[in-house]
């Protein structure tokens, strides 16, 4: 037989190493979990940040659709304000949000040439390529940014045809 006495704390011991290993697993999958659950807020900040911005982009485009020939799409190279270096911006019409919209002519001045996808050639008809690139930022303080960059085919009557 083995001695009471002997063997006695050594219950204590062995829970205490138990305790601290199964304690140390915890903190390890807890820290795991709180990596992930930021991770995918991050993703879904970008995502809903992305969505907005292209939703803004859309608007954007159907105000500027329904101008018909005011619209600031048909502006060439010449048009576009040159204290901008060719870039016009646009204001935000969402007062909350800081999006920033540019746009800018792609062409120099008007190309005879169809317009993409387009698979027959019309006489008298260009293309008018723009650029509209709009951002805006997202997360804590602002410190991400997203950016949208959309190319515009205009078809526009020729000019040079015209004379």
């Amino acid at each position: 037989m083995v001695n009471k006495r002997n063997q006695q704390g050594m219950v204590l011991i062995v829970s205490m190493v138990l305790i601290v290993a199964v304690t140390s697993v915890a903190v390890t999958l807890m820290s795991s979990s709180t990596i992930d659950i930021k991770i995918t807020n991050a993703a879904q900040e970008r995502e809903t940040a992305e969505a907005y911005l292209m939703g803004e982009v859309q608007r954007l485009v159907k105000d500027q659709k329904q101008l018909l020939g005011a619209s600031k799409f048909h502006f060439t190279n010449g048009q576009i304000d040159a204290n901008d270096n060719g870039v016009h911006k646009f204001k935000s019409t969402d007062v909350d949000a800081k999006i920033d919209f540019e746009l800018k002519n792609l062409n120099k001045g008007q190309l005879e040439v169809p317009c993409p996808r387009i698979y027959s050639y019309t006489e008298g008809v260009v293309c008018n390529m723009t650029e509209l690139r709009s951002s805006v930022e997202y997360g804590d303080q602002g410190r991400h940014t997203v950016t949208v960059v959309i190319g515009i085919g205009q078809e526009i009557r020729d000019v040079k045809a015209d004379q």
